[in-house]
């Protein structure tokens, strides 16, 4: 694919300076011209961007400030000049130099001045942080004092609150992932308590704290907030000056996720004895608890306050959802399944706000979050900013500053015809085929049949992690970098997690039997003698379970019980005391893991990947992920936005020696995720005229054709000599159109550009894919359920192997043959090979076709739909059915010539039709479609029915459905001899279909006749 290039200014510092930004007018809005900050380093980056795709109204992106024709009477969306406005207010008064002139007490001008200009010993605050804190400084101290300069923007957050959170004030902060919100949270902290102690009078500050996360993982992660904690903000990154650190002390803060505020029951009394109890005393039994009572659960060392201030982490989940109008598309499925959760947990954490605003009262509420958006089905347009958002430090800042790393995704691959690098957006083209339920469901799925697209994003992904992986070992750190894979469900969850690090079945007695040790070394849980490691390289985490605090679920328990009995070993090991590990729950011991993923010395600092559910979307601090491959659908930007954020903190905060940090990457697949995104909009779609599709009855009778219904095969290996008669269609093309691109480029919107290759597999020895691949075949493809593998064939079979990869395998575009060694392609040449033993053998052993015990015999009879495509009318004395759809100009030819031919007695189209031929599509199976189904008069008793192929490029997909006809469908229908008899024809070009069409009829009427014809000559 082609890309163009664009220029973009960049500045690698520490302070989260933009390098430039746009000039503004008096009214606070871009003026089109780009200025030079200040402190700003000069340079510009070349860089790639994707070449333009087609987008569809299916795709939600979202939207950053062209917010233009959502805003109505009712509501207001386009806050970005307010921002802006905010923004410039705040810079002025930045510039000034009197501290007398600010505005502030005292002690805010000091901290303010030790922000600024204070010599830290180890990282200075950002300057993206820093003005977080002074907008929220400027509009609580200055701006009430500034006239009406000020007070509309103290107007604008009291209407956009009394609009959206009656009776709660809140003030949104945005920043972007890794840019530090919870130094954010300890400098509000510092400011508010400082003033509240040395000001006790005042009514703008408090000393106590509510700080409410999403979960559990984020609670444990800000105890650095807690003055006394070991690891505290205030000393370690000397938030404040050491004479204001016993003011901090003073401080009173509690940190508790949303769902403890969900009253609880106080007694449990089973609903026999409830029914016994409320008849008896004539009025309901009160065993939940009071609003008062769950406050002195959650938060007893706020009691007795008149005024707190609330920090929501994560801000994004708290909103008061707003009734959608009729008019309003309604979501459904997994869409209003995942809005509907969200809008729960939702009003469960606002109402938990509104509970201490009434019982304690609230002074302000502080949200932090990169994306401060509402999610969708909150009633608001999606993706649209909280009005209350007074400062904006995006993701595209700070990138451009280079306090993040730099995502990389793919721009370009070696496919040909696609208009998006395949693995950009992976699930697009994997969706259909991967698990559509939970892991509670009964079916039981096989790691090495997944989508072979998913297969190549694992290789190409894993071979440069592991090159990332060998560099971080010579440089002597001592923690690995991370690999996340985000999965849509469970299942997928699960067999990706099992086909990463391998997995083990356990017997009848008991006894476990190692299947597979992993496909990829560095993330197996397996030696090479099937012995599990002592400490799990790969870890399987489900978010929902882990975050809300409540018991694990048993399917999720049981999946990682290895894993936590690990886990339980290595605490024991390390305290020395087995019994505290035995108290431990299982899920405290997950979130443990999880939260100490790449911290030293910690329970999860060996992890190297992590495969989980709707996880890392939001508050994992782990700096050390450098890879992320998304098996999900991403409906919106937002949720782009916060996955990808999941990599992006840095792993190292130093300086070089040009005072600038060093850019680190993170490379990215299966997430469309765009730096740039704008709004979708929909066109409304131009109704087409229908046509009715159906068999005209009873005038047409005599043109009925009827089908056999075939649900499977059976074939059986020679009793003699084991031979195979290979085809064309035997020869297997490995190209990158079909194992998916084996050279993509990631880049980002700035930095270098990675090209992510499979030449890992390139070394793989010919005898070791032969060996492995006729293993394959003898243990999976003719082995029985329940019988063992007819072992005593196994020379046979590897000689028939050896001959086809010697003849029959072609590699092209950067493919190799170690490829037969991934489930999908394995698969798919044993199926080649397969065909081309039972084609050898069919006088032997026949085809034994298994009729659909339901329907075993179809008829065009049965055709009867509604189309708007290009019709051809049928000529009546040729089809029972009174038009044909074309899909192409194709089929529309080879109407004309099979009406033409006198030797035609009746054709069908195959749509509406239900003729289905069951067949492999690598591990896959599937049911092929051929186009027609054409009666011939070839001078035989019976007539002969002909099944047409119109096709052009044959894939491998056309290859296997031909093979299928010719070794297992014609064979195995002529020789159960209920439904006529059968051929089948392929029609390689539009040219030729009319002379290729009558030649082959011609042939047909000259051949000799059996009763039973296996192929058309």
């Amino acid at each position: 694919m082609q890309h163009d290039f664009f220029l973009r200014p960049v500045v690698n510092s520490p302070y989260g300076y933009p390098a430039r930004h746009w000039a503004l007018d008096e009214h606070g809005q871009p003026t089109g011209a780009l200025v030079k900050s200040r402190r700003a380093a000069e340079f510009v980056t070349p860089v790639p961007k994707p070449k333009k795709t087609k987008t569809t109204a299916a795709q939600t992106s979202l939207i950053y400030t062209d917010t233009e024709g959502l805003s109505s009477e009712e509501q207001e969306y386009n806050h970005s000049r307010l921002i802006n406005e905010v923004r410039a207010a705040v810079d002025a008064w930045r510039q000034l130099p009197n501290p007398d002139q600010w505005g502030v007490t005292p002690e805010t001008a000091r901290l303010l001045r030790h922000w600024r200009h204070h010599n830290f010993s180890e990282i200075k605050p950002f300057f993206c942080q820093i003005e977080a804190v002074e907008t929220a400084i400027w509009l609580t101290e200055v701006a009430p004092k500034l006239g009406n300069r000020g007070v509309r923007f103290i107007t604008h957050l009291k209407q956009a609150n009394e609009g959206a959170n009656p009776g709660l004030s809140r003030l949104a902060l945005k920043l972007a992932t890794g840019a530090g919100k919870t130094t954010v949270m300890a400098l509000l902290i510092a400011w508010q308590t400082v003033n509240a102690v040395r000001h006790p009078g005042s009514k703008l500050f408090s000393s106590g704290f509510l700080i409410v996360t999403p979960g559990i993982t984020i609670k444990d992660r800000l105890r650095v907030l807690l003055p006394n904690d070991p690891d505290s903000y205030y000393r370690s990154r000397e938030i404040v000056p050491l004479d204001m650190m016993p003011d901090v002390m003073k401080a009173r803060i509690v940190i508790t996720n949303y769902h403890a505020f969900k009253l609880r029951e106080r007694l449990d009394i089973a609903k026999g004895t409830r029914t016994v109890l409320e008849g008896w005393r004539e009025e309901p039994v009160q065993t939940l608890e009071t609003e008062g009572q769950m406050l002195q659960r959650v938060i007893p060392e706020l009691m007795g306050l008149k005024r707190v201030v609330v920090l929501n982490d994560e801000a994004h989940h708290c909103y008061r959802e707003k009734p959608t109008t009729d008019e309003e598309e309604a979501l459904k499925g997994d869409d209003k399944t995942e809005a509907d959760e969200n809008n729960k947990a939702a009003r469960l954490w606002l109402s938990g706000l509104e509970i201490v605003q009434r019982k304690l009262g609230i002074a302000t509420i502080f949200d932090l979050s990169a994306t401060p958006f509402f999610l969708r089905g909150s009633g608001y347009a999606e993706g649209t900013l909280f009005p209350w958002t007074m400062s904006d430090f995006s993701l595209m800042d700070a990138i451009e500053c280079g306090i993040v790393k730099l995502p990389r995704v793919p721009i370009s691959d070696n496919v040909p015809g696609s208009r998006m690098p395949l693995l950009r957006n992976l699930w697009d083209n994997i969706g259909k085929d991967m698990p559509k339920k939970g892991r509670g469901s009964s079916a039981v799925a096989d790691p090495e049949k997944l989508p072979h697209l998913l297969y190549d994003a694992l290789d190409a992904l894993y071979g440069h992690y592991r090159q990332v992986f060998e560099i971080w070992e010579q440089q002597g750190i001592d923690v690995p970098p991370v690999f996340i894979v985000v999965c849509n469900n469970t299942t997928t969850s699960e067999l990706v997690y099992k086909y990463i690090s391998g997995w083990s079945e356990t017997d009848e007695d008991g006894n476990e039997t190692v299947v597979n040790t992993g496909s990829f070394p560095l993330f197996a849980n397996y030696d090479e003698n099937h012995q599990r490691y002592s400490r799990p390289r790969t870890i399987l985490i489900d978010s929902a379970q882990l975050e809300s605090g409540e018991a694990l679920d048993s399917g999720f328990r049981a999946a990682a019980s290895d894993e936590i009995e690990r886990f339980r070993r290595d605490i024991a090991e390390r305290e020395g005391n087995s019994q505290a590990a035995a108290q431990i729950d299982d899920a405290t011991l997950l979130r443990e893991v999880m939260n100490t993923v790449g911290k030293s010395g910690k329970l999860g600092a060996q992890i190297r990947c992590v495969v989980s559910v709707s996880m890392l979307t939001e508050g994992w601090d782990a700096n050390t992920v450098t890879h992320i491959l998304g098996v999900r659908a991403f409906g919106t930007q937002l949720l782009c936005e916060q996955v990808v954020g999941r990599a992006l903190r840095r792993q190292s905060y130093e300086l070089n020696a040009e005072g600038l940090l060093n850019p680190e990457y993170a490379d990215i697949l299966g997430i469309p995720f765009d730096f740039t995104a704008k709004p979708v909009v929909s066109v409304p779609a131009i109704p087409k005229p229908t046509t009715h599709v159906h068999a005209v009855r009873p005038g047409r009778d005599a043109l009925e054709i009827i089908f056999p219904r075939v649900a499977a095969y059976r074939t059986e290996l020679p009793d003699k000599r084991v031979t195979a008669r290979f085809t064309p269609d035997s020869t297997l093309e490995l190209t990158p159109d079909l194992v998916g691109p084996t050279n993509t480029e990631n880049a980002g919107i700035i930095g270098e550009s990675n090209n992510l290759t499979l030449a890992d597999m390139k070394d793989a020895r010919a005898s070791t894919i032969i060996f492995k691949l006729a293993t394959y075949l003898i243990t999976r493809t003719y082995r029985d359920a329940g019988e063992d593998p007819p072992l005593h064939l196994f020379g046979p079979i590897r000689r028939i192997v050896r001959e086809w990869m010697d003849n029959h395998l072609v590699c092209k575009g950067g493919t190799y043959p170690a490829l037969l060694l991934r489930p999908d392609i394995a698969e798919r040449a044993a199926e080649k090979i397969k065909n081309a033993i039972t084609y050898a053998n069919i006088g032997e052993k026949p085809v034994i076709v298994v009729p659909d015990p339901f329907a075993p015999i179809g008829s065009s009879a049965d055709v009867s739909f509604v189309t708007t495509k290009t019709t051809w009318k049928t000529d009546p004395e040729k089809s029972h059915i009174n038009v044909v759809v074309c899909d192409s100009d194709w089929e529309a030819e080879f109407c004309r010539v099979v009406e033409k031919n006198p030797h035609v007695l009746a054709y069908v189209k195959n749509q509406g039709l239900g003729f289905e031929v069951p067949y492999n599509d690598g591990h896959v199976s599937r049911h092929y479609r051929p186009d027609f189904i054409v009666r011939i008069d070839d001078g035989a008793a019976v007539p002969l029915n002909l099944v047409v192929e119109i096709k052009g490029y044959r894939k491998e997909d056309a290859k296997a459905k031909a093979e299928t006809m010719r070794t297992l469908w014609i064979p195995g229908v002529n020789h159960l001899g209920t439904c006529g008899r059968w051929a089948f024809e392929e029609f390689k070009d539009v040219f030729e279909i009319e002379d290729k069409f009558n030649e082959l009829v011609d042939r047909l009427r000259a051949a000799p006749k059996t009763t039973k014809t296996t192929e058309a000559a």
